[in-house]
């Protein structure tokens, strides 16, 4: 988790105006699990989706494939850089950018408005969508249980006083949809993006 200091530092220090009602989700009684599985490398236990996950996910994709468009993205709130392209020897996140109007601050988490975009820098110069993150501070979460979406938990930094979440709904990961790092994503182009991202 020390890896990420940077990116929790930075959400840790904004505020957000997000005004939208605080969705949780919770596996719902008598439905069918249904196991995704999960590649070589992973460390964690095997995600369990349920239908409504399934739905969820596919509200999630709905949401922000407009976002593979970074003046799209912009225009929506998603212009804060939290960090440089961000790689580690378990894989890459790329660069994280933020919006502060859906809740970086504000303990809210919902499906469909993530906290951050992820992209991972491309060949061309431009930056390519791979996953999101949702963040919640520790200190606005009042449930004794983590936050959980997609059947999921998220994962606690107490260092920083946050929960966090990756979702790698545009990129493959080998290591889970939910894992952190994700060996398909690295940083190589980084150089030929930062004119844009400066």
């Amino acid at each position: 988790m020390r890896r990420t200091a940077g990116l929790l530092a930075g959400i840790v220090l904004l505020t957000a105006c997000g005004d939208d009602p605080t969705i949780t989700q919770t596996k719902v009684a008598g439905e069918p699990q249904l196991s995704a599985s999960k590649g070589p490398g992973a460390d964690e236990d095997p995600v369990t989706l349920t239908p409504r996950d399934r739905q969820d996910l596919a509200t999630l994709r709905a949401a922000t494939a407009s976002f593979h468009n970074v003046d799209a993205a912009s225009g929506a709130g998603y212009s804060m850089q939290m960090t440089g392209c961000m790689v580690d020897p378990a894989g890459g996140m790329g660069f994280h950018f933020g919006n502060p109007k859906v809740g970086l601050g504000d303990g809210t988490v919902r499906v469909d408005r993530p906290q951050l975009l992820l992209y991972e820098p491309e060949k061309n110069g431009k930056l390519r969508l791979v996953a999101v993150e949702y963040t919640v501070p520790l200190g606005l979460w009042q449930s004794a249980d983590p936050p959980k979406l997609f059947s999921h938990e998220f994962k606690v930094n107490t260092t920083f006083g946050i929960w966090a979440l990756h979702a790698w709904v545009w990129e493959d990961n080998p290591s889970g949809m939910f894992n952190d790092w994700n060996p398909r994503v690295n940083c190589d182009n980084t150089s030929d993006v930062m004119a844009m991202v400066r």
